[in-house]
């Protein structure tokens, strides 16, 4: 064998591993301190939710990295990217004088916006929610809380100053992992580097969000303007 074929095979050999290896890390079984890294605030839920049995809830995390970790997030069109940002920021402004409706399209427009990243769709919430925490595990929970407060309103009970309250919160959650979804996809965009972002003081100036486009998002409402009726 010449050395001009050994030379050749090397190198594919090489570019096979290299391509393999985001697939084996997303495979390989992960440890507690692994999974907590990932995962975030989202570890410590699942810990509570198997009534603090920590194995059980990482045979939880684990199996849901095996199921959605090779999930590749599709990039949004910037012409996308603008519209969900015009939407959020209209919901925003709605809520000063219809926060139940506010509420409700932040959930739709959050389960839209994960759709077209690439997250499981059509009504899936559950399997879409776990994809999520998977990929975006310091910011699931405002999803979760939005969703929530969305469906428990939808009876049409009335709403007192502490329900609008509720409502005022879960969309402040809700924003963090919205700027994730609509933030332009980077090279170096993994669960690690959003969990070691996520760990960081936030810089943004109070009451900003970002728009995907460097600017900002105002923030439409506060404590004093929300109207609880």
């Amino acid at each position: 064998m010449s050395t001009g074929v050994i030379i050749a095979l090397i190198v594919i050999v090489a570019a096979v591993v290299v391509a393999a290896t985001p697939t084996l890390l997303a495979r390989r079984p992960q440890g507690g301190r692994s999974l907590r890294r990932r995962f975030g605030p989202e570890y410590d839920r699942t810990v509570a939710r198997h009534d603090g049995d920590a194995k059980a809830a990482e045979r939880d995390l684990a199996e849901r990295v095996k199921r959605h970790g090779e999930l590749r997030e599709r990039p949004l069109e910037p012409a996308a990217r603008e519209q969900y940002a015009a939407r959020w920021t209209a919901a925003q402004e709605r809520f000063v004088d219809s926060p139940r409706e506010a509420v409700a399209e932040a959930d739709r427009l959050l389960g839209e916006l994960a759709g077209a990243r690439g997250f499981p769709e059509g009504g899936r919430y559950e399997e879409q929610v776990a994809a999520l925490s998977v990929h975006h595990g310091h910011h699931v929970h405002g999803y979760r809380r939005v969703h929530r407060v969305a469906q428990a309103r939808t009876d049409g009970a009335p709403q007192g100053p502490a329900g609008t309250e509720e409502m005022r919160e879960a969309m402040i959650e809700a924003r963090a992992l919205f700027e994730d979804l609509v933030t332009p996809v980077r090279e170096d965009d993994t669960p690690r580097h959003r969990a070691d972002h996520a760990a960081k003081p936030a810089t943004r100036p109070e009451g900003s969000a970002s728009d995907g486009r460097g600017g900002h998002l105002p923030w439409a409402f506060t404590r004093r303007h929300a109207k609880g009726s």
